[in-house]
């Protein structure tokens, strides 16, 4: 990684040599390609190309100003209304289009100028916008819970996804609660709803698109489908709302959606199938359970234990991207937290999170760079706004760890 070559590769780089120190050459490269081949045939993979084509769809779909006009409904005459706006917004759109950059460029793009025109500080626009971009990966559909699903050897999608959306409300409400909190403080004004659009035109633009995830969310609860089977219907409601209801997509820019579909999955599944060759020689020449064994060795409390995992993910997440890290720590950190008896579901809600939360800090962050290009403002100086943003984003972060009922409720109400 460090010249520079692609994740996957470096993967099945290191992956290959590691086994060549224990076993023949021909062992190594049969055994390497039968676990590559055996990962990626599982049929819950047939919910990532299906999540990626319907998220490309809404992205392309126009829905990002749509989202805006629905959120300031809500927001009414709220101090810091708009930075609310954006943050419910981010929350929204980043679930749909599971892509945090895409949430903070298409909603951070609309509301930040909108922010600074009104009198709010540029700054403080561009923290909630950053703070608040992440938030949709944690939203169903998302494709970080399938891949830890798989890796994690079977944890329920469904249980997955049901707590998602829960730690997606505790991280947009504490960052509402604190965007509101400074908006008084430093006296922002109030702002008035546009009244040029009616109410009821706002709700047929937004609403359609947002039923989307109440049907993931109704669908899996009430057994109508799976989440594996959610993940087609998504395909087709999405079809529906851009080919007839809003007419902003055309029977011509489907083949191209679908190119981009393939190359995304593609690119999924290439990194799943070399990750599985890592876990199989982390797993042959024990490494999981010398680290394990070397933690527990440290303590056997486990407050602690959770605190020192947090702590690594959270500085892996500063330097990789959510995918590659689920499935490089995951085989690491399951084994430890399933041994003091942690809910692999519990688990997995608050490492991908966790590594969510890596995306917007420094020095790597790229969501971070990104939001800070949208509002035009040089990275360094939004170091020092960030802080009380970074502050509740842990707080929740603590809360979910230490507290799993928080989150738990859900996906254990429905079984």
């Amino acid at each position: 990684m460090a010249l520079g070559m692609p994740i996957a590769i470096s993967i099945a780089v290191s992956s290959m040599s590691t086994l060549l120190l224990v076993i023949p050459f021909d062992v190594a490269v049969f055994s390497s390609a039968q676990k590559m081949v055996g990962s990626i045939n599982s049929f819950s993979l047939v919910a990532i190309p299906f999540f990626v084509f319907s998220g490309i769809i809404m992205n392309n779909g126009g829905i990002a100003q749509k989202l805006v006009d629905f959120a300031m409904l809500f927001a009414g005459r709220i101090p810091g209304a708009l930075a609310i706006t954006n943050v419910i917004g981010n929350a929204l759109f980043g679930s749909i289009s599971s892509s945090a950059i895409a949430a903070s460029t298409a909603i951070g793009g609309v509301l930040v100028p909108q922010q600074v025109k009104e009198g709010y500080d540029k700054e403080y626009a561009a923290a909630v916008n950053i703070a608040s971009a992440p938030t949709g990966m944690v939203i169903p559909p998302s494709t970080a819970f399938i891949m830890y699903s798989l890796i994690a050897g079977g944890a329920s999608i469904s249980s997955l996804f049901l707590g998602g959306y829960v730690v997606g409300v505790l991280w947009s409400a504490a960052i509402i609660i604190l965007a509101v909190f400074l908006a008084k403080k430093r006296n922002y004004p109030v702002i008035a709803r546009d009244t040029s659009k009616s109410v009821g035109k706002i709700l047929m633009d937004s609403v359609p698109s947002l039923f989307l995830i109440f049907i993931i969310i109704g669908g899996i609860m009430t057994g109508l489908f799976t989440a594996i089977e959610a993940s087609a219907v998504s395909v087709v409601y999405a079809l529906f709302l851009a080919l007839f209801y809003y007419k902003t997509v055309t029977w011509k820019d489907l083949p191209r959606m679908v190119v981009q579909t393939v190359e995304m999955s593609g690119t999924i599944m290439f990194l799943l199938a070399t990750s599985s060759m890592m876990s199989f020689a982390m797993a042959f020449t024990g490494i999981p359970q010398a680290i394990s064994s070397g933690i527990l060795g440290l303590t056997d409390n486990p407050y602690l234990i959770l605190f020192m995992i947090n702590l690594v993910l959270l500085v892996v997440g500063m330097f990789m991207d959510v995918a590659p890290a689920i499935l490089i720590f995951t085989p690491i950190f399951l084994p430890i937290v399933t041994q003091i008896g942690i809910d692999p579901v519990h688990y997995g809600l608050f490492s991908i999170m966790n590594l969510c939360v890596g995306s917007i800090t420094p020095p790597v962050g790229t969501g971070l760079y990104v939001g800070a290009s949208v509002a035009n403002v040089k990275v360094e100086k939004m170091f020092k706004p960030m802080i009380p943003f970074y502050i509740v984003i842990l707080l929740v972060l603590f809360a979910i760890t230490y507290f799993p009922q928080l989150i738990m409720w859900l996906p254990n109400m429905a079984g």
